[in-house]
C-alpha cells in the first residue's frame, strides 16, 4: 500500500512539473542553507570539547570595581595557581600559560621567527588533552630550557617528528631541548600554538600578586565545585590581594572551558573569541529560511486544492477513508522533501568551498561522519516532509464526499486567511533580514571610516626582534629618514590595533596603594616622534623632548579620557604617584601634556584612560612606526627592508599597515554580515519563488475571468493590478510587523560596540520598499503574461 502511495506521489510530481520544481528547488535551497548554518553553528559550539576533562576545566578570571574605575581581566598573577591548589581541596591541578614565548628558532642553517609559542607549566598536559607522538607528558616541561613541539613545527624544523624528538634547538641564542612532540592543536581550541616552552624560562613567572600576566586554568574534582571557590572569592581577596590592589569590590570568576570561545570578551584574551549572539542569530536564520521553504509547499499545495478535489471525492467513493488519504498526502510531501534533500546535498557540496572561505572555517559535508550524516539527512527528510504535509493532509482529506465530487470547496475563508498569514510571516522574516543586513553594513562602514584620533593612512609598523637594534634605534631612524618618501618615524613599546597594550596603576595614595581616586590605565611607551608620526593632536601642554633628559623618568603624557574621569581642569604640571620601585619607594611623575583621545583598539571598546611615557630602557623600543608618502609605496617598503637588513640581516621586518590592522579587528563582523546578506538574499528568493507559484496558480484559476475582462476592455495594467493587489497588501502588513522586530534585534546587536550609529527610520522604509518592489516584480512577471494572453484562448480553456 505504501509503495502505491509513493507511486501516486511520483506521478503527481511529474504531472505538475512547474509546481514540483518550485517546491523542490525552494526546499532544496532552504535545506542547503539550513545545513550550512548547522555545520557552522556546530563547529562554534564544539570549541574545546575535544578535551576529555573539559567539563571540569575552568579558567580563572578577575573582575574589580571601585569608585575610580574597574577591570575585567582574563589574566591573573603568578601565585594564583599554586595558592588555589593549596587552599581548595576541590582543585585537582592548576596550570599557567604566558603568551610571550615567541622568538627566533635556529636549527643548523635554518632560521625562523616563530610567534606562536607559549610558556606553560608541565601540568598543562594533565588538564588539556594533547596527544603525545613522542615524549612523556609527566616530565616534558618540568625543567627550564625545554620545549614541546607540535607535529607541523617539528616537520618544518627537522623533517619529521621522530627526528625532532630529543634534539636541540636554539631560541634567541638559548639552547633548548625538544622533550616532546604532540599532534597539532585542533582548530576548535580557544587558543592555539606551535610549541610550548617551560614556564620557568619566563622571567615573570615568580612575580607577586600585583602583576597579572598569566592565564590560569584549574582542573576540579566535580563540575559544580566552582561555585564553592567563587563563593570564597571575598576572603581570598582579603588574604592575598587587598594589600597590593587596595580596597575594591572583587570577583574571582571560574569560566567553564567550553564557554570561553563564545561567552568571554575580557581584556587580554588569549585568542580571538567568537560571539554567542551570532550563534543564536544564525541558528534562528537557518530555521526561518527552512520555514519559508516549508510555507511555500503548504501554500501551493492548499491553493491547488481545487484541482485535486474531484480526485479526493472519487477516492472516498471507492472506499478510502481520511487516514488513508492523509498517508497518501504525507507520502507525497516526504517524497518531495527527499528529492529536495538529495538536491540540497549537491548544492552544499558546491557551496562549501566558498562558504569556508567566507567564514574562515574548514567544514565538510560529512562533518559528523558518513553513516551519521546519511541518517541525519534521512531523518531530516522524514521530519521536514511530515511537517510540511501536516496541514495540507488535514485540509485536503477533510472535504466531504458529495461536495468533493461536485468540485465544491465550500467556505474557504479560514484556509485563505491561513495562507495569507503564512505569506505575511514569510515577508516579516525577509524584511527583518533586509533591515538587519543594512544596519550591519552601515555600522561596519562607520567603524572603518570613523576618525580614530590619529591618521592611520600610509602608516606601517613592524616589530624589532634583535635587542642590539633596539639599542641603536636612533641610527635606524636617521637612515630611514634619508629617503624623501619616508615622512616620519616613531617608536613605541606596543603595536596599537591589537588587544595587547599593557596596563598599570595611576594616581595612587600616599602609601603607594590604590584608593578611591586611583585608576588602572593603559601604559604606552613612546619616543618623542611617535605623536607627530601618527599625527595625534595635543590638547594641552607639550610633547616629550629628546633633549630634556628628565622626561625619560619623570614626565608622562595623559589622554583626555583620563583627565575627564578624574575631573581635573588643569592637569599639566600636576605630580601623580604611578607605582612603587624595587626598593619600595613611591614613584612620582609629572604630567607635561594632554593628548586628544585616540583609539588603540577597535570601536567595540571605549577609549580607556591612558598614560604615555618615554622608554626607560632600550628593550622597550621594540616597535617602529613609519609614515610613508603616497607615491611609489613598494619602493618605500623595499627601502625600509634594505635599511633594516643593514642592522639585522637575520630577521626580515613583517610590515603591518595600521589601517589594515584596525580593519582586521572587524573581520568577524564583516564575515558575519556577508553571511547574513547571502542568506537574506536566499530567503527573499525562496519567498518570491513561492509568490511566483501562487500568482501563477491564481492566474490559471482566473483565466476565464481575465479573458472576459479583456473582452470588456480591461487594460493590461488593470489585470496586473487585479492579480497583484492582494499580495502587495500582505507585504505592506508584513512591513508594519517587521519594523519593530528589526529595530529591537539590531539595537541589541549594536550594544556590542562602544561607538555606534543611530538606526534611522529610513532603514525600515527601505527594507519594506525593497521587499515590496521585489515582490511586485515577481508577481508582475506572471501577471503581465496572463494579461497578454489572447482572450479567445482564455475563454476556450477548461
Amino acid at each position: 500500500m505504501l509503495k502505491n502511495y509513493f507511486k501516486i506521489a511520483w506521478r503527481n510530481l511529474q504531472k505538475h512539473k512547474a509546481f514540483s520544481f518550485i517546491n523542490i528547488f525552494g526546499l532544496a535551497v532552504g535545506i542547503a542553507a539550513f545545513w550550512l548554518i548547522t555545520l557552522y553553528v556546530t563547529d562554534e559550539w564544539s570549541y574545546d570539547r575535544f578535551n576529555k576533562k573539559a567539563d571540569n576545566v575552568f579558567r580563572i578570571t578577575q573582575h574589580g570595581k571601585w569608585n575610580g574605575g574597574k577591570f575585567d581581566l582574563a589574566v591573573t598573577s603568578p601565585p594564583f595557581a599554586g595558592t588555589l591548589k593549596a587552599e581548595f581541596p576541590q582543585v585537582v591541578d592548576a596550570a599557567r600559560i604566558n603568551a610571550e614565548g615567541g622568538g627566533k628558532i635556529t636549527v643548523g642553517e635554518k632560521v625562523i621567527n616563530e610567534g606562536s609559542m607559549l610558556f606553560a607549566d608541565n601540568s598543562i598536559f594533565n588538564i588539556f588533552s594533547y596527544q603525545f607522538l613522542y615524549g612523556n607528558a609527566e616530565t616534558a616541561l618540568l625543567k627550564p630550557q625545554t620545549i614541546v613541539l607540535t607535529n607541523t613545527l617539528a616537520q618544518t624544523l627537522f623533517g619529521s617528528a621522530e627526528a625532532a624528538f630529543n634534539n636541540t634547538i636554539s631560541i634567541d641564542g638559548m639552547p633548548t631541548a625538544v622533550t616532546g612532540v604532540i599532534a597539532d592543536v585542533p582548530a576548535n581550541s580557544h587558543f592555539n600554538f606551535k610549541a610550548l616552552r617551560s614556564l620557568q624560562e619566563y622571567t615573570g613567572y615568580e612575580a607577586g600578586w600585583g602583576n597579572s600576566n598569566l592565564y590560569t586554568y584549574v582542573l576540579l574534582k566535580e563540575h559544580d565545585d566552582y561555585k564553592k571557590i567563587e563563593a570564597a572569592a571575598g576572603s581570598f581577596f582579603n588574604k592575598h590581594l587587598k594589600n597590593d590592589m587596595g580596597a575594591m569590590t572583587f570577583k574571582m570568576e571560574l569560566q567553564p572551558l567550553t564557554d570561553i570561545h563564545l561567552r568571554s570578551n575580557l581584556s587580554y584574551e588569549l585568542g580571538s573569541n567568537g560571539n554567542i549572539t551570532y550563534v543564536y542569530v544564525f541558528s534562528i536564520t537557518a530555521l526561518l529560511i527552512l520555514i519559508i521553504a516549508v510555507i511555500n509547499y503548504v501554500n501551493l499545495t492548499t491553493a491547488r486544492s481545487s484541482i485535486r478535489i474531484k480526485e479526493i471525492g472519487v477516492r472516498k467513493v471507492i472506499g478510502s477513508d481520511r487516514k488513508q488519504l492523509m498517508v497518501m498526502f504525507f507520502a507525497e510531501s516526504v517524497l518531495l522533501t527527499f528529492i529536495a534533500t538529495m538536491l540540497a546535498g549537491v548544492i552544499i557540496q558546491f557551496a562549501l568551498p566558498y562558504f569556508n572561505q567566507l567564514s574562515g572555517k574548514s567544514l565538510i559535508l560529512l562533518q559528523f561522519g558518513t553513516t551519521k550524516t546519511v541518517l541525519i539527512f534521512l531523518g531530516f527528510s522524514l521530519f521536514t516532509g511530515i511537517l510540511s504535509g501536516i496541514y495540507p493532509a488535514l485540509f485536503l482529506s477533510g472535504f466531504k464526499t458529495i461536495s468533493a465530487m461536485k468540485g465544491q470547496l465550500g467556505n474557504q475563508f479560514s484556509t485563505i486567511l491561513f495562507r495569507k498569514s503564512l505569506v505575511v510571516f514569510q515577508f516579516v522574516i525577509t524584511i527583518v533580514m533586509i533591515a538587519g543586513s543594512s544596519v550591519i553594513y552601515q555600522q561596519l562602514h562607520f567603524v572603518l571610516n570613523k576618525d580614530m584620533g590619529f591618521n592611520k593612512a600610509q602608516t606601517l609598523t613592524f616589530h624589532i626582534n634583535k635587542k642590539e637594534v633596539r639599542g641603536n634605534i636612533d641610527a635606524v631612524k636617521q637612515r630611514l629618514l634619508q629617503n624623501p618618501n619616508i615622512e616620519s618615524v616613531g617608536v613605541a613599546g606596543n603595536p596599537i590595533g591589537n588587544n595587547n597594550i599593557g596596563g598599570g596603576d595611576f594616581n595612587l595614595g600616599p602609601d603607594g596603594k590604590a584608593n578611591g581616586e586611583s585608576k588602572i590605565v593603559q601604559n604606552l611607551v613612546i619616543d618623542p616622534d611617535f605623536i607627530p608620526t601618527l599625527q595625534i593632536k595635543m590638547a594641552g601642554g607639550r610633547n616629550f623632548s629628546a633633549s630634556n633628559i628628565s622626561d625619560v623618568k619623570n614626565a608622562i603624557i595623559v589622554n583626555q579620557t583620563l583627565v575627564n574621569e578624574l575631573g581635573w581642569k588643569n592637569p599639566v604640571g600636576r605630580q601623580v604617584r604611578t607605582g612603587v620601585d624595587e626598593k619600595g619607594g613611591i614613584i612620582e611623575q609629572t604630567i607635561i601634556g594632554v593628548v586628544k583621545d585616540f583609539n588603540t583598539y577597535s570601536l567595540q571598546h571605549k577609549i580607556s584612560p591612558m598614560v604615555m611615557e618615554m622608554p626607560a630602557q632600550t628593550n622597550d623600543k621594540d616597535n617602529l612606526y613609519v609614515r610613508i608618502g603616497k607615491n611609489n609605496i613598494q619602493a618605500s617598503l623595499d627601502y625600509i627592508t634594505k635599511v633594516y637588513a643593514s642592522f639585522d640581516n637575520e630577521n626580515k621586518p613583517e610590515f603591518h599597515f595600521l589601517d589594515q590592522s584596525f580593519a582586521a579587528q572587524y573581520q568577524t563582523e564583516q564575515r558575519q554580515g556577508t553571511i547574513l546578506l547571502i542568506f537574506t538574499i536566499l530567503a527573499i528568493s525562496i519567498a518570491c519563488l513561492g509568490l511566483f507559484g501562487l500568482v501563477t496558480f491564481t492566474a490559471e484559476q482566473r483565466v476565464k475571468e481575465i479573458g472576459i475582462r479583456k473582452v470588456l476592455g480591461a487594460s493590461v495594467t488593470s489585470i496586473v493590478r487585479l492579480l497583484s493587489t492582494d499580495l502587495m497588501r500582505l507585504v505592506i502588513i508584513a512591513t508594519v510587523i517587521a519594523c519593530p522586530i528589526a529595530w529591537y534585534a539590531m539595537n541589541s546587536w549594536l550594544q556590542d560596540f562602544a561607538y555606534k550609529i543611530n538606526i534611522s527610520w529610513w532603514v525600515f522604509l527601505l527594507a519594506g520598499s525593497g521587499a515590496a518592489l521585489i515582490a511586485l516584480a515577481t508577481v508582475s512577471i506572471q501577471s503581465i503574461k496572463a494579461a497578454l494572453t489572447n482572450p479567445v484562448k482564455s475563454l476556450r480553456s477548461e
